[in-house]
């Protein structure tokens, strides 16, 4: 298996720097992040989702865009997958992501899926997803890139079933899904190889990155709440059982990227890139 970085955890590297650090630690390649940057952040500190140099912004010009290709191949980095930030619905910004993948060399990218707050009923946002998903399918059979959902928490997808269910029925030469079990720590856990069994054919790609419980009465926010609190953790640390997730990736004959999202600190750098391909190579070896 192949290992890339998801540049949303690199958000003090520009994107030349990207290309360069990822070159000299070893890795095969490059999941950009493709968003719009907040323009109030500008002038703040670098953050994953705020001021985040590592991120290709939609609008990026063809000039632009050819040089980082230039960039990206003289670096000898692939391009797994398009970290992509896109509204259910929006088919515009989703033809946008599979124009600027094409370019770029990306397979797929990554389409938007709705969250779940109480306020809409399951089945209404299903059908709205499954509508959507109709759309990419008809973008990817154009284009050539696929249109990948995630496994996340906090939407109508947290977990392999759930993702199935809003994927099924669609080509999975054109619809897939990406797991991502440091996400079903928060929300959505199921065994790992079973989940992966579940997905079979939709399985485009996989998510490293691990997150923790914590217990604290400061955690509670209202009266009968609980005093437990996710959040995100280091690879070595966090509930996530890397070892057998990497058995059962392997186990299911899964031979496709690895694509590290850590979050555990504001500030990767080059040491820690390192550490951590050199942790989940162990993992397969």
């Amino acid at each position: 298996m192949k290992l890339a970085v998801f540049t949303v955890m690199l958000p003090d590297f520009g994107l030349n720097d990207t290309l360069a650090v990822l070159k000299k630690t070893g890795y095969d390649g490059v999941e950009w992040r493709v968003t719009v940057n907040n323009p109030a952040s500008a002038d703040q500190e670098p953050s994953f989702w705020g001021n985040n140099h590592s991120t290709i912004d939609p609008s990026i010009s063809d000039e632009e865009l050819g040089a980082l290709k230039v960039a990206q191949d003289a670096a000898g980095l692939l391009v797994p997958n398009l970290g992509c930030y896109i509204p259910v619905g929006d088919l515009k910004l989703t033809e946008q992501g599979m124009k600027i993948a094409k370019v770029l060399g990306a397979p797929s990218i990554r389409v938007g899926v709705s969250g779940y707050d109480r306020s809409i009923s399951y089945r209404e946002l299903l059908e709205q997803g499954r509508h959507y998903l109709h759309g990419v399918q008809e973008l990817s059979q154009q284009y050539g890139v696929k249109g990948n959902i995630e496994i996340h928490h906090g939407n109508i997808a947290s977990s392999a079933s759930s993702a199935r269910r809003l994927v099924e029925g669609f080509d999975p030469a054109h619809i897939g899904v990406i797991h991502d079990a440091g996400n079903m720590v928060h929300e959505g856990y199921e065994n790992y190889r079973m989940g992966l069994e579940i997905l079979g054919e939709y399985l485009a790609h996989v998510h490293v990155k691990n997150a923790a419980w914590a217990c604290s009465q400061e955690n509670i926010k209202s009266p009968g709440g609980s005093p437990w609190k996710s959040d995100w953790a280091p690879l070595k640390t966090g509930v996530v059982d890397l070892g057998q997730l990497m058995a059962d990736v392997q186990h299911i004959g899964y031979d496709g990227w690895l694509s590290f999202e850590d979050f555990s600190s504001p500030h990767p750098d080059e040491a820690s890139l390192v550490e951590q391909a050199a942790y989940i190579r162990s993992l397969l070896k």
